[in-house]
């Protein structure tokens, strides 16, 4: 799989999603808010980690330098 994520996107979602797991393991969120949201985060953190964003391929965009 190639990757189409830069270092300053996988940067931005891997901070997001640490703060979004932190909320939700420090009880911060309650309810279905919490559940949507820490299933956000963990996306977040996957995807930061594989350089990958599914979303990104219908609309043939990447943020990764071509050099």
């Amino acid at each position: 799989m190639f990757q189409n994520m830069g270092i300053y996107d996988r940067g931005v979602r891997l901070a997001a999603g640490i703060v979004l797991a932190i909320l939700f393991f420090t009880g911060v969120l309650e309810g279905t808010v919490a559940i949507v949201l820490g299933i956000v985060g963990l996306v977040l953190i996957g995807t930061s980690a594989i350089g990958f964003c599914p979303a990104y391929l219908p609309f043939k965009f990447s943020t990764k330098s071509k050099f």
